[in-house]
């Protein structure tokens, strides 16, 4: 399993779609840090670059990287492995991949221009949310053999996360409003990687007074210790279920 994943990992650093990527997220962040002083406005700014670009380019390059690999998982499954090791090497290659372009691009920024607990917040928050979408690309490339489908699907799931769930949580919102909504509200946030790690980001920047009466909500619980460990937990749940169902999918699947 860790050789399979010590090989793509050396696949992958000559790839220059990743070295664009990390090029990219540092340019923005250093850029964003050197331009204001303030660092609150910096952490809010590259708060939403995080939740845009970050899903994007994981879920999107881990499933073009693991169609690319067809031909060297059939190789692998041809041999004595078992495909639980293929598939957990594909993931450690792939993820810690993905993540060190992460951690180079933005977390060293940070740790520079605003180590604080916001700042740990906001590195921890962009490194599950990270995995979690690499692992949502595991779960949509193990039910298709078609490249174009898979890559379908993956932005499909981003557009869902990024943009149509909050549009969905409003309409909900506005059709139940007679209606008492503080449980719901919580269990809806945990439907959504992105929600939980930019809930948890905007607490800790103590500007929840703006978001009205549900930041008040947010506040109440996940300021709490057990709405923190509630929302980091949810955040592993997001990379471990589509993980676990990629991996049955892949166990039955006819390559």
């Amino acid at each position: 399993m860790l050789k399979i994943a010590k090989y793509i990992v050396f696949d992958i650093v000559r790839s220059k779609v990743l070295i664009a990527y990390t090029l990219l997220l540092l340019a923005i962040s250093l850029t964003i840090f050197m331009a204001d002083a303030d660092v609150t406005k910096g952490l809010v700014s590259i708060t939403t670059v995080i939740m845009i670009i970050v899903p994007l380019v994981s879920v999107v390059y881990a499933t073009t990287y693991y169609f690319n690999a067809a031909e060297f998982t059939e190789l692998l499954v041809s041999q004595p492995i078992s495909r639980k090791n293929i598939l957990m090497g594909k993931f450690i290659g792939i993820g810690s991949s993905v993540l060190v372009a992460f951690v180079i691009g933005v977390c060293i920024p940070v740790s520079i221009f605003a180590f604080s607990a916001t700042g740990i917040t906001l590195m921890a928050s962009g490194c599950l949310l990270t995995l979690s979408f690499v692992s949502l690309a595991f779960f949509t490339s193990t039910r298709t053999r078609d490249k174009a489908r898979g890559i379908g699907l993956a932005l499909m799931l981003w557009f869902y996360f990024a943009i149509l769930f909050d549009g969905l949580v409003l309409l909900f919102l506005y059709s139940f409003a007679d209606y008492p909504l503080e449980k719901a509200m919580i269990g809806l946030t945990a439907l959504n990687p992105i929600d939980l790690a930019r809930i948890l980001i905007l607490l800790q920047l103590d500007i929840s007074a703006l978001m009205g009466y549900t930041g008040a909500l947010y506040q109440q619980f996940f300021g709490s210790g057990a709405g923190v460990v509630f929302s980091l937990a949810m955040q592993l749940v997001w990379i471990g279920a589509p993980l676990f169902f990629a991996l049955r999918a892949f166990k039955k699947k006819d390559l």
